[in-house]
C-alpha cells in the first residue's frame, strides 16, 4: 500500500518524526510534544499503524556488544540459465541471519547484500559455506566497511 504524504496532517508528520527517533515515547509525552491530549494522539497513532505508515516497532541493538562489528557489502551476480534463479536466490538469502539487507539492483550485478559478522574469519566461512553455496551464484565481490560514518533508518518527513 503506497501512502501519500499529502494525506498526512502537520500533526501526523510530527508524530511520525518523533516516534521514529523514540519508539518508546509514552503516549502522554508524545501528545504533549505534538499539542494534543492523549486520547486523540493514541487514535492518530493507531490510524497511522492501520494505514501502513508505521510498519512495526523494533529495538536498535549495538552490534559491537553482540560480536557483529564487521559490516560487509557483497555484490552478487547470478547465473541466468534457469528462470527460477532469482526465486531460488531470494529464498536462500532470507534464511541467512547474517544478512541484514538484500536488494535486487540494476547494473553490473544482480543483488547487493549488507551482512554483519564478528570478523574476517567468520566472513570467509559465511561467504564460502553460505553465500557461494546458493545455487546460481556465479560471482561475488565484497567490500569491507572500515568505518560506519552514518547508519540510520530515519526517513525524512516533509
Amino acid at each position: 500500500m503506497k501512502g501519500s504524504n499529502d494525506q498526512l496532517s502537520r500533526i501526523d508528520k510530527n508524530i511520525l518524526s518523533i516516534m521514529q527517533n523514540d519508539g518508546r515515547i509514552t503516549y502522554a509525552e508524545l501528545a504533549r510534544q505534538v499539542g494534543l491530549t492523549t486520547t486523540p494522539c493514541i487514535e492518530r497513532v493507531r490510524r497511522l499503524e492501520r494505514d501502513g505508515y508505521i510498519k512495526h516497532y523494533s529495538t536498535v541493538l549495538n552490534p559491537e556488544q553482540l560480536d557483529a562489528g564487521l559490516i560487509v557489502f557483497v555484490q552478487i551476480r547470478l547465473d541466468r540459465t534457469s528462470k527460477d534463479t532469482f526465486a531460488q536466490f531470494k529464498s536462500a538469502v532470507l534464511e541467512l541471519p547474517e544478512v541484514q539487507e538484500c536488494y535486487l539492483v540494476s547494473g553490473n550485478f544482480d543483488y547487493l547484500i549488507k551482512a554483519r559478522l564478528p570478523d574476517m574469519s567468520a566472513y570467509r566461512v559465511f561467504l564460502e559455506e553460505s553465500l557461494l553455496s546458493v545455487p546460481a551464484v556465479q560471482e561475488s565481490t565484497s567490500v569491507m566497511v572500515m568505518e560506519a560514518v552514518k547508519e540510520t533508518l530515519t526517513i525524512p518527513i516533509r
